[in-house]
């Protein structure tokens, strides 16, 4: 018997490739399979960007003559909504997750104690453990967080209705998304940034965010004393005394490994759990994936995780990589950045993306969006790539593989791309081909 904790993407992936395997697989979920990928973050933050989308579409046609009006939203059918979809999408993980083998147990919480596991405090046999147990919000340590009306993106289905005014309190990718979403509802947004917004990104990339996120108060190099309020939040209070207020504030401050109920294995300070490339941890026949080994906090990286610590258990060698794995953002367009290579002593290329679906009428306003690839110089190979355009995610997931498997500029002369598409990526690939080849000669 092989026990899974936790029915998130890493330990879904991982039960159902262990069952395809022919093993006795069962996978302990506490709560809903899917994980917070589906019912807190990725999928969430696709619902409710869809909406605040369509809502500036609905502007910029507004602006342009094209529509009379800018329908008005009901946020509590919003989520609503969005949670009957939810649950449809966990009822098919879950019939899919069956399909293969594997039996779920809800409801039930599992323990590790070494290389002992116990199931709602019962000792059962497993001859290898895949714990998968996730994160949670990471929650600073400021007086006042615990106030009603402030929210991390897990409780933030508990919001009653669409806020006056909201300040988010963070500086990364989640911050950034939801302070879109809701300045596209119509809320007054303002992001406290104790260092610098998306400091991570590549200028260029984060220039473009940036125009996305027009219209946010954004406060960096900025410290956060305290939340404010009595009944509820009120205002939030910044070093130096000023104060801004609030009807909600949401704390987007990074994630925590979930690992508390994990016992008897190397952790790092953090509360990671640690792991060679092969998943496996300090216990013999334990294994590890997903949010709860630490960084990059990516479903796919999470998902591969799963896949690879499930071949180690069933005997076939298999080591992470994550190099190539593409990272995304979803803003007013998609934002998706990936890497196959050290960009050191690298050609950086950027141009502006092509109209094209999901951009036509923003020609208007002069902005189509980024294309930007990383070249080698020496030998063609493209080690880096990033796109802010609709559709930006699709076609980085793909390039991102072939950037792993050694594509060069040159391999693009003889692609025939689709059209119309915002993908500026193929075209300053080629561009950067016909420059190696003018150098050459």
């Amino acid at each position: 018997m092989i026990i899974v904790i936790g029915g998130g993407p890493a330990g879904r992936i991982g039960a159902m490739r262990l069952a395809e395997a022919g093993l006795e697989v069962q996978l302990i979920e506490k709560q809903k399979i899917g994980g917070q990928c589906l019912h807190n973050r990725c999928m969430a933050i696709c619902a409710l960007n869809d909406v605040a989308r369509l809502l500036e579409y609905a502007r910029i046609q507004k602006d342009l003559g094209i529509l009379d009006s800018v329908p008005s939203i009901s946020y509590p059918a919003i989520m609503r909504r969005m949670r009957e979809i939810q649950e449809k999408l966990s009822t098919a993980l879950d019939a899919e997750t069956r399909k293969t083998g594997v039996d779920i147990v809800y409801g039930a919480e599992g323990r590790l104690s070494g290389d002992r596991v116990y199931i709602d405090g019962e000792e059962v046999r497993a001859d290898a453990v895949l714990a998968a147990t996730g994160s949670r919000a990471a929650v600073p340590d400021i007086p006042g967080v615990d106030l009603h009306g402030v929210y991390t993106y897990q409780t933030l289905p508990s919001m009653d209705d669409l806020p006056g005014r909201m300040v988010i309190i963070g500086g990364g990718v989640v911050a950034a998304e939801f302070a879109h979403i809701f300045r596209a509802f119509g809320s007054e947004v303002k992001i406290v940034v104790r260092s610098r917004l998306l400091r991570g990104l590549d200028e260029k990339v984060r220039s473009a965010a940036m125009r996305d996120l027009s219209g946010i108060g954004i406060l960096e190099e900025t410290a956060v004393t305290g939340i404010e309020g009595g009944a509820r939040v009120r205002a939030v209070r910044l070093a130096g005394g000023e104060e801004i207020e609030a009807d909600a504030v949401l704390l987007a401050t990074g994630l925590v490994p979930r690992s508390e109920s994990l016992q008897g294995v190397q952790k790092s300070p953090d509360g990671a759990i640690a792991v060679d490339k092969h998943m496996r941890t300090s216990v013999e026949g334990v294994y590890a994936a997903g949010d709860v080994i630490g960084p990059p906090y990516l479903t796919p990286a999470a998902r591969r995780e799963g896949v690879v610590a499930a071949e180690n258990i069933i005997g076939r060698s298999a080591a992470i990589d994550y190099t190539g794995i593409p990272q995304a953002m979803t803003l007013r367009y998609d934002y998706a950045i990936t890497a196959a290579g050290d960009g050191d002593g690298c050609a950086i290329l950027s141009a502006p993306a092509p109209a094209g679906p999901g951009s036509f009428w923003d020609v208007a306003g002069g902005w189509t969006g980024l294309a930007q690839v990383r070249v080698n110089p020496g030998s063609g190979r493209l080690v880096g790539a990033a796109a802010a355009v609709p559709g930006a995610s699709i076609f980085l997931s793909y390039l991102g593989h072939l950037m792993k498997r050694g594509i060069t500029v040159d391999d693009f002369d003889d692609i025939v791309e689709v059209h119309p598409s915002t993908d500026g990526v193929y075209g300053l690939a080629r561009y950067a081909a016909g420059m190696l080849r003018d150098k050459r000669e």
